[in-house]
């Protein structure tokens, strides 16, 4: 008995050591979410069931041509559903860059906003996994229509049904859709950029506050990094938060940015979804997929993003869909 609590003793400084390094340790992070180089991952839950929609990566200059969708029961175990929409295919003014998508749900069909050609485009299906079809046969927001880039598109559905479209790069633009959420009024498009600004629009609504998140930096740039402002209105104005940004690299992870959230149906947890340099050897081309738990403090400000803690796995709910 005295042996083995000498050894105890002894053993006590050198399990705490471990402890403190496994806390400190920023060389080896979680696996990503996704096999392989994907970024700009918009992650959503319909009928129990996770969804993924990320940028097929690994091309300089980002040439990309498809969007897939994956699938997932838990958060951990995804499932790649296919190519949901082909520009080359399913497009006919456009055929290339195919970035940052988005989706959101109304009137018992799914919309697919994404990025092709510097422009923001619009496609509809009756299921999450797709097809998607291209209702207009052109744009919904054409390149240099308004300040800056039009690419990284989001739309929000708020409680009432009323629906937003959120984009740009360089310059972010709302304007709130109408109801068929493939036109809008173009002289009611609001142009404002808050300070840190470049691109990833993301809006999400919480205990009455709306959240505008962006990316800061270059994706290329290993400082790339996640901030957010709130507002008492989806069309802003939104006011910066004091403590950002929320999300950013730390020891072999660089880039962390270019996000999406997700509040757990009929929970008050939240995921965050977004892509870091390839681990090892990637850069602003070859980038993956990951996803970490978002916390709240008491006043409703976004705590620091843990690059290092891995979501575990989650069931989701069946909740009832947003209707007008």
């Amino acid at each position: 008995m005295r042996l083995c609590f000498l050894l105890l003793v002894a053993c006590w400084p050198f399990t705490g050591s471990i402890a403190q390094q496994a806390a400190s340790d920023t060389l080896h992070a979680p696996a990503p979410a996704l096999p392989g180089v994907y970024a700009d991952p918009h992650l959503a839950a319909f009928g129990g069931t996770y969804y993924l929609y990320p940028t097929t990566d690994g091309t300089e200059g980002w040439l990309s041509t498809s969007f897939t969708c994956w699938s997932s029961k838990d958060l951990v175990r995804w499932k790649n559903e296919g190519v949901i929409l082909d520009l080359p295919r399913d497009l006919t003014w456009a055929t290339q860059r195919a970035w940052a998508p988005a989706i959101a749900s109304k009137n018992g069909k799914y919309y697919y906003y994404y990025s092709a050609a510097q422009s923001i485009g619009v496609a509809v299906a009756d299921k999450p996994t797709g097809p998607f079809k291209d209702p207009l046969g052109k744009p919904l927001v054409a390149k240099a229509a308004f300040k800056g880039q039009m690419i990284d598109p989001m739309v929000l559905v708020d409680d009432d049904g009323a629906a937003y479209l959120y984009w740009g790069q360089g310059q972010c633009h709302i304007v709130k859709l109408n109801a068929d959420m493939v036109s809008y009024d173009p002289a009611a498009v609001v142009e404002f950029k808050p300070p840190g600004y470049n691109e990833g629009s993301f809006v999400f609504k919480r205990q009455g506050k709306y959240y505008l998140m962006w990316s800061e930096y270059d994706t290329r740039d290993p400082r790339y990094s996640v901030a957010y402002a709130t507002s008492s209105s989806p069309m802003g104005p939104f006011t910066k938060a004091a403590s950002n940004p929320v999300l950013k690299g730390r020891g072999v992870v660089k880039g962390a940015g270019h996000h999406s959230v997700l509040q757990v149906p009929g929970t008050d947890q939240w995921v965050i979804a977004y892509h870091r340099f390839k681990i090892p050897g990637g850069n602003g081309y070859n980038r993956e997929t990951c996803l970490s738990p978002m916390r709240f403090d008491t006043q409703g400000n976004i705590l620091p993003v843990d690059v290092f803690e891995a979501v575990k796995p989650t069931k989701a709910k069946q909740v009832a869909p947003v209707r007008p």
